[in-house]
């Protein structure tokens, strides 16, 4: 029995101890088991909006191809929760056009938005929205818990996908607000994402489909193949609910309302050929082709306006500038014109455009600059030249797309050859497009955006009328008299009227001399009409002697040293005799300094004198009358020669 029980004991303690090991592996297995499962990122859809989604920060998967411009987007870096999430992304440059995961973070509503073209993406301008969000890399910050299902403000699953939670926004404690809401203050301080506001260098690609080929119509259709008829049709809103606090946000619409591009100022007017050489197959391409445009534009009251005037044996407007105010509705508008027929008018239309479109009452702002695109197919069957020339003195700039040009074969039939290059301002073919085929016409809708919205070199927008610092250098001396001298005023008064008038149109200084000069007002002292023609009323006659020299100079230096640089130097010099000083070397200084003296002689100026003050050629820059009541017939002549010589220079 001695020897029973130590072995029983030391069975005993081999059963514990395997008991212990077991127990340990075993609790080792449950730990693996309760281990915290794989966060699963949701999905969503490319037109989810971040409105309809009331987490206040969350990581989702986008799906590929949300670069399309049916998913809209407001904002740059920030953007108002009515955009698509996706597209936002892709706008952002987080995302490409393949999709990712990405992390939201909802933040403060903005006063403003604005729009811009990135990464393949035109994001809206919009004034303001209730709620933000920005977009970031899918990189979990340290403790922060992100949701694996979504809470939406629908009862719809707007992903569609199958174990996705969908509930209802209930009894918000402050409609709009998230359930982290952050001040304005934080959202400027949060980083944005590199290059959210850096321009992109990608090109806008338009889309090309296939559709059944229709009845040749027109001349060359016949080698047109099935491939170049671009797939029609507006982009238009979703037709999604909207939030409910964004509804009590938007003043006017459930929808917000986009603003347009505030770098893009234009009025715009779009010239179509709809004549029957275009065929009905060119016609679409060329409606597609303004699509296009529209869409790569921004359109809105703060930013380009648009409309569209069809011609071919006349000319008609489809709509003006005030009928549809954002790219949308246009786009719905461009889809319903159909073709007119007849010949192709071109001249006919810009004479038509110069005299009706660009009025107030259709729409015309006054001071966004005017812009006429006038498309071509081939050539047209009038003259445009002259008429270009009225448009471009009228303040339009005129940009001409000619498509498929003559071939030699059929360069007789061409009314005016060269008819571009005529019709646009004389400058190095920015105003100019000559495009070979239909099939590469949208290749042009960037390059031309690019052109309208550069406002700083829209050069046919400033006339003759509305360019220049113009200054007046009026002979006060004795010989003149009190009585001519009120008719000098007079005289400077009425031409001072045929110009457009304002701080950034024509300015007008002015300066009195005797042996001595005075300044009676310089360029920067008046800005309006009725006050340059007040002040010109207000000058007092000096008297004195007449050193007309001395007067050059002194222009020179207390006038035209302040005039802007792109701005036309014109001095206008009136005087009744001869100088008693010389006026040659200030002449040749007015000249050096890029000033166009006008000298206006009356009765005993010496005519020999006044063409040496004048700017060659002096048959063009001085004039002459034997009274001072004859003054006022020399100013259609002046006004007539200032726009001669604006109008056959190189403005760009």
């Amino acid at each position: 029995m001695g020897i029973v029980v130590p072995i029983m004991k030391s069975s005993v303690t081999k059963v514990l101890l395997v008991l212990l090991v077991t127990g340990i592996h075993s609790n080792k297995g449950t730990a693996k088991k309760i281990k915290k499962p794989k966060f699963a990122v949701p999905q969503i859809n490319c037109d989810v909006k971040a409105g309809k989604i009331i987490n206040s920060e969350f990581m989702v998967k986008c799906p590929a191809g949300c670069q399309d411009p049916k998913y809209h987007v407001f904002g740059t870096g920030v953007y108002a929760s009515y955009s698509s999430v996706c597209g936002a992304a892709v706008h952002s440059g987080v995302l490409d056009n393949s999709g990712g995961k990405i992390l939201v973070r909802k933040v403060a509503g903005q006063s403003g938005y604005i729009g811009s073209y990135a990464h393949g993406v035109k994001s809206l301008s919009l004034p303001r929205w209730r709620e933000s969000f920005i977009i970031s890399e899918s990189k979990p910050q340290k403790g922060v818990t992100y949701p694996s299902t979504l809470t939406y403000l629908s009862s719809k699953t707007p992903a569609g996908k199958a174990g996705e939670a969908t509930k209802a926004y209930e009894n918000p404690s402050v409609t709009g607000t998230t359930t982290q809401p952050v001040s304005l203050t934080q959202t400027l301080a949060i980083p944005v994402a590199e290059g959210v506001y850096r321009a992109t260098s990608k090109p806008f690609t338009a889309s090309v489909t296939s559709s059944p080929k229709p009845q040749p119509v027109g001349r060359r259709n016949q080698d047109m193949g099935e491939t170049d008829l671009w797939k029609p049709g507006p982009v238009l809103l979703d037709s999604g609910s909207v939030p409910e606090e964004e509804e009590e946000f938007s003043t006017q619409s459930s929808e917000p309302v986009p603003q347009g591009d505030p770098n893009c100022r234009v009025d715009l007017s779009f010239l179509i050929d709809g004549s029957a050489n275009i065929g009905k197959r060119r016609f679409q391409i060329q409606k597609q082709f303004l699509a296009d445009v529209v869409q790569a534009l921004d359109v809105g009251p703060d930013g380009p306006l648009m409309g569209v005037v069809q011609y071919g044996d006349n000319p008609t407007t489809q709509f003006n500038l005030k009928t549809h105010m954002n790219s949308q509705d246009l786009k719905t508008a461009i889809e319903k014109i159909t073709q007119r027929g007849g010949l192709s008018n071109v001249g006919r239309a810009i004479s038509f455009v110069t005299k009706n479109f660009f009025s107030k009452a259709n729409g015309n702002r006054g001071s966004a600059p005017n812009v006429a695109v006038v498309m071509v197919d081939g050539w047209p069957t009038d003259k445009v030249e002259e008429v270009s020339r009225v448009a471009r003195e009228s303040g339009i700039n005129v940009f001409f797309i000619t498509v498929e040009g003559a071939a030699e074969r059929e360069k007789h039939y061409v009314t005016e050859p060269n008819f571009a290059s005529k019709a646009v301002c004389r400058t190095n073919g920015f105003y100019s497009f000559k495009v070979q085929s239909w099939l590469s016409l949208h290749k042009t809708v960037q390059p031309l955006v690019k052109r309208i919205c550069d406002t700083d070199r829209l050069a046919c927008s400033k006339t003759c009328l509305n360019s220049a610092d113009i200054g007046f250098v009026i002979d006060g001396s004795s010989s003149v008299g009190t009585s001519n001298f009120h008719t000098v005023l007079q005289f400077v008064a009425n031409l001072s009227k045929e110009f457009e008038i304002s701080d950034t149109d024509t300015r007008i200084g002015a300066v009195q001399y005797t042996y001595e000069q005075r300044l009676e007002f310089g360029f920067d002292k008046y800005n309006s009409k009725n006050d340059i023609l007040s002040a010109i009323k207000r000058v007092g006659y000096w008297s004195g002697g007449t050193s007309t020299g001395a007067a050059i100079q002194y222009a020179l230096e207390q006038l035209f040293k302040k005039s802007k640089p792109n701005k036309r130097k014109i001095m206008i010099l009136i005087t009744d005799g001869r100088s008693y000083d010389d006026v040659r070397i200030p002449a040749m200084a007015a000249y050096q300094k890029g000033v166009i003296t006008y000298a206006v002689g009356i009765a005993w100026a010496a005519q020999d004198e006044l063409e040496v003050i004048a700017t060659h050629p002096a048959r063009d820059h001085s004039f002459f009358v034997d009274e001072f009541d004859n003054l006022y017939k020399l100013i259609p002549r002046i006004v007539k020669n200032i726009c001669t010589e604006f109008n056959s220079q190189p403005r760009n």
